[in-house]
């Protein structure tokens, strides 16, 4: 007969996923720990990033006005980035930053804020402690082994993040495969926030978003990122790690070439850096996700590979969070019946399919495979400029008609119409 519990739910992983899991389970009077192996939530977390408020929202009416948010996103950039062009479409929208839709923020400021509030829910919070493994008796998880302590509760969260060793000791997820995981470097840039909103077209808390395509990653898959947030700037690159090896670079060496083009060095004259690092970073989408549930634990966001990318949107935070509502709704109900086993808890998995996160992952599940085209990285930018270079670039030559100046320009990509049709569905199949 196992021990009698210390908690009735155990969460590892102090972020979005586990912050909110942990919150709304206080909330419905169950004891929690909060266990993260940084010495602060949010200390192990890179720095900046745009979330997408909705779920924050639901769980706190008043997140847009009490959390640590740097910029209410009012733009929206989309840029082909060439060697010696740019190419963007900009997209504005007051309707954004009166809605707070999305915001830039800090995790090192947001991690905090999110544990002082699972704090004042009644949730036990346990900085700087490392857990080694699951606590497992008769295949059930009861509880989590961290150095020579042991801890048991009746369920146990797993919100460890992208590599989830204990997603991965309970065999719930295989380690994930290369082309499912890119690596992230960024970087955090101090400027005066009058220049920020100067040089990004902004008003004062109002914030721009930029996806970067092309010469940011020198031709590898993946894309360039720029946000903005009061008084800095994070900007890095995020590059998929099979095609990184393929092509033999180093992600450093892409990130340096990032800033220091003409582009991106004009937004970040004068700046001071602030904060600097890589993290690998989870692209599988829908095909990464594994097992939800075990008998006795439960994987949220990040560690079951919760994450959208659509070359348009970048989507993790969002996602942690409507998972940890779900898993939260499940979890509960489990305890209550006294089912704890992977069939009691699977109230999780069905109310996250038929929330948001489960609808979305399944919208954007070819999205994955179609950024893994070259085409959209190595030639649609250079294709762009050269027609629009016929177009702006008026040298006393008479001017071609424009249908004349688009055929000219797929000639000389080398990309032909039929290419353009079947990339063009296949995009509006995957987005």
């Amino acid at each position: 007969m196992s021990a009698e519990p210390d908690f009735d739910v155990i969460v590892v992983g102090a972020g979005v996923a586990g912050c909110i899991t942990a919150y709304q389970l206080a909330g419905r009077g169950l004891s929690v720990a909060l266990i993260d192996r940084g010495e602060t939530p949010g200390a192990k977390n890179l720095s900046g990033g745009v979330l997408y408020t909705h779920p924050l929202q639901q769980v706190f009416p008043d997140f847009l006005q009490t959390a640590p948010i740097e910029r209410r996103i009012s733009r929206n950039q989309i840029c082909f980035l060439n060697q010696d062009s740019s190419v963007a479409i900009d997209y504005r929208d007051a309707r954004l930053d009166r809605d707070g839709t999305a915001v830039s923020v800090l995790r090192g400021r947001l991690d905090p804020w999110l544990a002082e509030r699972c704090e004042d829910a009644g949730v036990l919070v346990m900085p700087g402690v490392r857990v080694d493994s699951l606590l497992i008796e008769d295949g059930r998880v009861v509880g989590v082994v961290a150095g020579e302590d042991e801890l048991r509760a009746r369920v146990t969260v797993a919100a460890d993040g992208v590599n989830s060793f204990l997603a991965r000791d309970a065999g719930l997820r295989p380690a994930p495969q290369p082309h499912q995981l890119a690596v992230g470097v960024k970087a955090v840039v101090q400027l005066p926030s009058d220049i920020i909103e100067a040089r990004f077209g902004v008003d004062a808390l109002e914030g721009a978003a930029i996806a970067v395509v092309g010469d940011c990653t020198r031709g590898v898959g993946g894309g360039g990122f720029i946000y903005t947030n009061q008084g800095s700037i994070s900007v890095g690159v995020v590059l998929r790690l099979d095609d990184l090896t393929a092509k033999g670079l180093r992600s450093t060496e892409v990130f340096d070439g990032f800033l220091d083009h003409p582009y991106t060095e004009r937004l970040l004259r004068g700046g001071e850096l602030l904060e600097y690092g890589c993290h690998l970073v989870a692209e599988g989408g829908q095909a990464m996700v594994g097992e939800l549930v075990h008998h006795g634990l439960v994987i949220v966001g990040d560690a079951a590979g919760m994450t959208i990318n659509t070359g348009l949107t970048v989507r993790g935070m969002d996602l942690a969070a409507g998972a940890a509502i779900a898993a939260a709704v499940g979890v509960a109900e489990a305890i209550e019946t006294g089912d704890v086993t992977a069939a009691g808890l699977a109230g999780y998995p069905k109310a996250l399919a038929a929330g948001f996160v489960g609808q979305d992952l399944q919208t954007y599940a070819r999205a994955p495979k179609f950024l893994e085209n070259p085409r959209m990285y190595e030639s649609y930018g250079p294709l762009l400029a050269d027609a629009l270079h016929q177009v702006f670039g008026l040298d006393g030559s008479a001017r071609k008609p424009l249908r004349r100046v688009a055929m000219d320009a797929l000639k000389g990509s080398g990309i032909g119409v039929g290419t353009i049709v079947k990339d063009a569905w296949q995009g509006a199949r995957a987005l």
